[in-house]
């Protein structure tokens, strides 16, 4: 009687340990392959959108001879085009939210909950290679699908960027949404959401922390975004009630303040003398306040990439620091 010997079929472990997902990488993705794949399609079809709503644009407006004369100059034809940045740009300044609390918070509270992180620690693989993993490919995910959606975005609103009729360059809508702050501001709002799933190791707890963090961080973001630039002042010696009197800001300016400038170079408010009821008494009045010209602080909208990438380095600054303590943390508490 013979004996049949069985050799194990390697060859599809091996060649998957040889793969770009193999190991460890090939595990997490297949872990996390529903959120990852729902993000990047999600992702595509939004470019997609993009893409097809600047051709619109763009057939419109070379149709008219393009925007040079302003937005006003081409009359409520425009309106539809303009309107349509609304929805995408509302889209996109919510995704950070949307990806921290569904994405960023279940990464590790949900092997936390239901003991997959203590599967994990009794394998051959470190706690520290299995956070990099799990981290670095959520945040290559992130990363190239909120870059991918930048650049369409950003490439939709050049040709009309100047005109404050359609975004305002300094609000969430323009700011956040283009350059590299939309990337720098899911990453930290992710990672957040990672770190506080690692704390709370319950996932339905985290996802509700993680959205009251991603919302303060949206607000605090909001009120600092005018900080990162130079403000830029611009003073005039035309009295303050001639035609011509007031500066000339250049296009698409963001004007800050404005004030009446005396003749020792001091500012004083611009509703000086506004309770004369005749334009002589108030000539008269604002003679003898020594008012002289305006002084006007603005953001030119030059500063708009400086003032981007300085935002995206603190926020990528402080997602490092939080990264840091999730290894920190992690490496004695993940089980």
């Amino acid at each position: 009687m013979s004996t049949l010997t069985r050799t194990p079929d390697t060859t599809a472990t091996d060649s998957r340990r040889r793969s770009p997902l193999g190991g460890v990488t090939w595990l997490v993705w297949r872990q996390h392959r529903a959120a990852f794949l729902t993000v990047l399609g999600a992702g595509v079809l939004l470019v997609a959108w993009i893409v097809f709503q600047r051709a619109r644009m763009m057939d419109f407006l070379g149709g008219q001879g393009g925007p040079a004369g302003g937005i006003g100059s081409l009359g409520t034809e425009f309106e539809p085009y303009a309107a349509a940045f609304q929805p995408v740009s509302s889209a996109l300044s919510v995704i950070p939210v949307v990806l921290g609390v569904f994405v960023g918070a279940p990464l590790l509270a949900g092997d936390l909950e239901h003991g997959t992180a203590k599967l994990v620690a009794a394998q051959t693989v470190s706690r520290t290679r299995w956070l990099a993993t799990k981290l670095g490919l959520t945040a290559l995910v992130v990363t190239v699908s909120t870059a991918a959606l930048s650049v369409a975005f950003g490439w939709w609103w050049e040709p009309v960027k100047e005109q404050s009729t359609v975004m305002e360059w300094t609000s969430g809508a323009a700011f956040d949404t283009t350059g590299p702050v939309p990337v720098a501001l899911t990453l930290f709002t992710v990672v957040g959401g990672v770190a506080i799933g690692l704390v709370l190791r319950r996932t339905l707890a985290a996802m509700v922390v993680t959205f009251g963090f991603a919302v303060v961080v949206q607000l605090v973001w909001g009120e600092l975004r005018l900080a990162l630039g130079d403000v830029v002042t611009v003073t005039t010696n035309k009295g303050v009630l001639a035609d011509d009197a007031f500066p000339t800001l250049p296009d698409a300016a963001y004007q800050i303040d404005q004030s009446y400038l005396t003749g020792s170079g001091r500012p004083v408010g611009w509703s000086t003398c506004a309770q004369e009821e005749t334009e002589q008494a108030r000539e008269l009045c604002l003679k003898q306040a020594d008012v002289v010209g305006w002084s006007v602080d603005y953001l030119p909208i030059s500063q708009m990439p400086g003032m981007q990438w300085l935002g995206a380095a603190i926020l990528l600054a402080l997602t490092a620091a939080v990264a840091v303590f999730l290894f920190l943390w992690g490496r004695k508490r993940l089980v």
